[in-house]
């Protein structure tokens, strides 16, 4: 296993933290490491970061995400770095999205050297909230970012460290798994979604957890899960950032190593610091702003609860009608059906993996395109903070269909801005494990559950929930076009309404980070992000966007890299089977005379039986691209009840 690691400039041990990824220490994430683990151990820790088995510089061979592999290696990893003689035996385990998932896993595991989790952009359950699946709908970034995993696994080791690179790097390649298709063929939640989701026995985290969301990101619903559920202290937190280190956000940076150092100095230090005592949940509550698919700033304001689930919560129903959201129960039926392409503002599942061009906008497109039921303006200001539910009655008319349930905030003007959303696949109405096929006109009942929010409605602006029955590009459609029919006596909305009479102190993260010690590494050029929306000569509505990350030397270790990704999205409106993703990476290093580039392809499409799944591998080396390495691949995989 390879590692770089940070010490303080002490002659004693100290407390260790631990990072833990296959995102390459030597580039991908050697800028944000530098910068966060100088802080670290100016504030007296190790700081370790290590890739993962058959990634970066490491070893091995790359099985899986979350394998036993991976987690029976980072035990080890735990228990080297515990008896280091610079290190005084306690460690912590910090890490955003991979590393947010490993730490909490790692824990779950009771590796006994790991002391405290600090967790970001993670989740509690794989299946419900992961990247593959959600509301046992499968999600088009199931593909996207199978895609992305491949190009990754593809680099090679630095040849300045691993003599051995090249027979390495081909081995690589020749055993790239193809994620995708192994995703694909657990559609429910069976035992391999169940390994490393925490939530099957919350008891077995016996470390201290601080767990860290942004309400732009997708991983929102673990940090109060985590408080709710924990029975050792666990502090929660979801603010206005999307998926990056908050004090890296490009929406409201937050200093956020004070944060993580506070809670490490409680547990690995022991310092009676009152870590323990912080509010059980802190959150920036958003207002409504305009919102564009480009990065910029949020409108709100922290609030703090210190017990969570909170005393202050109630439970607001209000009632479908054919006249929009009501107090009282309405009778009579409605009728959902949408075109394939709804879902054209949704933005991008996982905001930061793109340069720019990703966030949600204003979604009066969609609504049109929706069944939508709105309340009247409010005269009171109405504050959200939870997990709002749809529950409802339905019938539909093909054995297969699937709904999606958004919360709008919308101002005077009619601008739309997403709370928050949730698909459900219909045939999962009573269980993600053993969904059934629907009997078309059979009258069945099922839950929502949204996606957790923070959000704070003014006076004169409306709350409507918007039904449809696609939400692409986010979610992959259903095989057929359905109608999916509601029974309003027993269909409501139900709002987490919060109601404090004096508010507690938020202690908030510190908006402004300090400054922070930065790696100069050169830019030879600059990164740029480009979305392309139209309509083709057979009616497909397309998105072709382009991030270039641009070209940039280390001075470390003097290799120059470059990447970019393409990726397309088309479907017609009105064949959901039409759906189709592409997408291809490109990276290269260089180094003097050494230099390597290598290019991957995928592209998944389908019709109403099966998923069909291609990819091509191609690498090169030396300036002249001497190919080294060209391969393809082909699957079908049934549908089943996607």
């Amino acid at each position: 296993m390879a590692a770089k690691i940070w010490l303080p400039d002490y002659a004693k041990p100290t407390p260790a933290v631990l990072e833990y990824l296959p995102y390459r220490k030597r580039d991908t994430t050697a800028a944000r490491d530098d910068l966060l683990y100088h802080i670290f151990a100016e504030a007296g820790y190790a700081g370790v970061r290590v890739d993962i088995a058959g990634t970066g510089d490491s070893e091995g061979r790359f099985d899986d995400e979350y394998s036993e592999q991976e987690l029976s290696d980072g035990e080890a990893v735990l228990a080297w770095i515990a008896a280091q003689d610079w290190c005084d035996g306690n460690v912590g385990m910090i890490g955003i999205s991979w590393g947010g998932f490993n730490g909490l896993q790692l824990a779950y595991r009771r590796a006994p050297e790991l002391k405290a989790v600090v967790s970001l952009g993670s989740t509690v359950d794989r299946y419900e909230d992961d990247i593959h699946f959600m509301g046992g709908c499968l999600l088009t970034d199931n593909a996207n970012w199978g895609a992305q995993l491949c190009a990754y696994m593809t680099r090679p080791a630095d040849s300045q460290l691993r003599e051995d690179w090249r027979g390495d790097w081909i081995a690589r390649l020749e055993n790239v798994p193809f994620s995708v298709c192994g995703w694909l063929r657990h559609p429910t939640r069976d035992e391999f979604w169940k390994h490393g989701s925490v939530c099957e026995d919350w008891s077995r985290i016996e470390a201290p957890v601080m767990a860290i969301n942004g309400w732009a990101d997708c991983y929102v619903n673990a940090p109060p899960a985590l408080a709710s559920n924990l029975q050792v202290p666990c502090k929660a937190i979801n603010g206005p950032w999307e998926h990056r280190y908050p004090h890296l956000s490009k929406l409201h940076p937050a200093d956020f190593p004070s944060e993580a150092i506070r809670w490490f100095d409680r547990w690995l230090k022991r310092e009676q610091n009152g870590a323990e005592t912080l509010p059980a949940y802190r959150a920036f509550i958003q207002e409504h702003f305009n919102p564009t698919k480009k990065y910029g700033p949020r409108v709100g304001r922290w609030v703090a609860e210190q017990e969570w689930p909170s005393p202050y919560l109630s439970n607001r129903i209000l009632y479908l009608g054919t006249d929009g959201l009501k107090d009282n129960a309405s009778s009579g039926t409605v009728s959902i059906s949408s075109p394939a392409h709804v879902g054209q503002a949704s933005g991008y599942f996982c905001p930061a993996i793109r340069v720019d061009n990703e966030l949600p906008e204003d979604q009066a497109t969609d609504d049109a395109l929706s069944t939508c039921f709105d309340s009247a303006p409010l005269a009171e200001v109405v504050e959200l903070l939870g997990r709002p539910k749809v529950r409802f009655a339905f019938s539909v008319d093909k054995p297969v269909a699937q709904i999606v349930a958004r919360l709008c905030d919308v101002s005077p003007g009619g601008v739309s801005q997403r709370i928050t959303y949730r698909p459900l696949n219909l045939t999962h109405f009573a269980s993600h494990e053993t969904p059934q096929a629907l009997v078309p006109g059979h009258l069945y009942e099922a839950e929502i559950e949204l996606n957790e929010c923070g959000h704070r409605l003014r006076v004169g602006h409306v709350l409507r929930l918007a039904l449809s029955t696609s939400y692409w590009p986010l979610v992959w459609p259903a095989p057929e076009q359905a109608v999916v029919t509601l029974y309003l006596e027993r269909s409501a909305l139900h709002l987490p309404i919060r109601k404090v009479v004096e508010e507690i102190p938020p202690q908030n993260p510190t908006p402004i980070p300090l400054e922070y010690p930065k790696l100069h590494i050169r830019q030879l050029r600059q990164g740029s992000s480009t979305s392309r929306r139209h309509v083709d000569e057979n009616g497909q509505i397309v998105l072709d966007t382009f991030d270039d990350f641009g070209q940039e030397a280390n001075p470390y270790h003097r290799m120059t890299i470059s990447r970019d990704v393409r990726m397309h999205y088309s479907i017609h409106p009105n064949d959901p089977a039409s759906a189709r993703f592409e997408s291809q990476w490109h990276f290269s290093f260089k180094r003097d005379e050494w230099q390597v580039a290598i290019k991957t392809e995928h592209s998944m499409w389908c019709d109403s039986k099966c998923f069909y799944v291609h990819r091509k591998v191609r690498a090169t080396e030396s300036a002249k691209e001497i190919e080294v390495f060209a391969r393809e691949w082909s699957e079908t995989i049934p549908r089943g009840l996607l």
